[in-house]
């Protein structure tokens, strides 16, 4: 032993040597792999969105397009209006009524879809293994078909002569059809069965990795089954449902298929008031406007997200 500490620290083996040797080659050598996906990113992603930040502040052309004057009347009709009389200016209440419809059917759309997609995540998830790859196959075959399609699908379901009115008239239950397409109600049951399956895989993929045995000490424990879903079941799944809600909310918020073919054209949300901006109103400046404004708060949903998910990581555990 005596000979061994006289010895003094043993010298590194060649495998230690070279776990300890710069990595910087390594580095820079990833940096140039990612190269061209990083030069992809920025030509098809940063730069038509530069072009629209741009197209922002102009002039808009009179048959379209824009004149390179540099304008903040794009921004400013955002929010507000000028009279063709006088050039005053007073709040533009169809765009904010539009921005306050989108607002409310993303969020609507977003509860549906939770409370409809965790019984059925739960469901899938509480099945046989042998089971659960047939039920995500059932919730993955939407996607097989194009939205357009599936749009025109719900209309069918909704409309005056379509299934829930006839049924409804066939069981006596209602005296005449209701109308319900070319309404926010039928934007909201539209957009819901389109992006149903956006929550349900998040919250199965939370719901298969809870632990089951904390719930049955839970009733071990003389909890409900409400108690014992709120203050275990949710805690754990909750970045799931974060990120369900999160995939819901945004594509809803931007939706221009489902509110143009079930709200007939009169009920429209902000992709439809964006579409309409940049063709039969000529006004490529405030287009691009409400574009950057759609892009905001969608980004001030993914923050809401990040500091979620922050948040339930920095919780204390009991």
């Amino acid at each position: 032993m005596s000979e061994i500490a006289a010895a003094g620290p043993a010298t590194p083996t060649a495998p230690d040597a070279v776990r300890a040797a710069p990595r910087s080659d390594h580095a820079g050598g990833r940096w140039l792999l990612a190269s061209p996906a990083i030069l992809v990113i920025l030509l098809a992603a940063a730069g038509p969105l530069l072009v629209v930040i741009a197209y922002s502040f102009l002039t808009p052309g009179a048959y379209g397009g824009v004149v390179w004057q540099f304008s903040t009347e794009g921004w400013l009709g955002v929010v507000a209006q000028r009279d063709i009389f006088d050039d005053s200016l007073s709040l533009a209440d169809a765009h904010l009524s539009i921005l306050a419809r989108s607002l409310t059917l993303s969020f609507a759309t977003t509860v549906v879809t939770l409370v409809l997609g965790f019984p059925t995540a739960w469901f899938i998830a509480t099945r046989a293994p042998s089971q659960r790859n047939l039920y995500l196959f059932l919730v993955t075959i939407p996607f097989w078909t194009n939205l357009l399609i599936r749009t025109f699908a719900i209309m069918e379901v909704i409309r005056n002569e379509g299934i829930l009115n006839t049924i409804l008239l066939r069981l006596g239950l209602i005296d005449q059809p209701i109308q319900i397409l070319f309404t926010d109600t039928a934007i909201m049951i539209g957009m819901a069965y389109v992006y149903l399956p956006l929550m349900v895989l998040p919250l199965y993929a939370t719901i298969e990795r809870l632990d089951f045995r904390l719930m049955e000490a839970a009733y071990d424990l003389y909890a409900t089954r409400w108690r014992a879903l709120r203050f275990v079941a949710l805690p754990i799944v909750r970045p799931g449902l974060v990120a369900g809600a999160i995939l819901v909310f945004i594509p809803s918020l931007g939706a221009y298929v489902t509110p143009r073919v079930l709200g007939g054209g009169r009920q429209l949300m902000l992709g439809n008031l964006i579409e309409l901006q940049f063709g039969q109103g000529r006004n490529w400046p405030l287009g691009s406007a409400l574009s950057i404004t759609l892009l905001a708060l969608v980004m001030v949903a993914l923050l809401v997200y990040v500091r979620s998910i922050r948040d339930g990581e920095g919780a204390p555990h009991g």
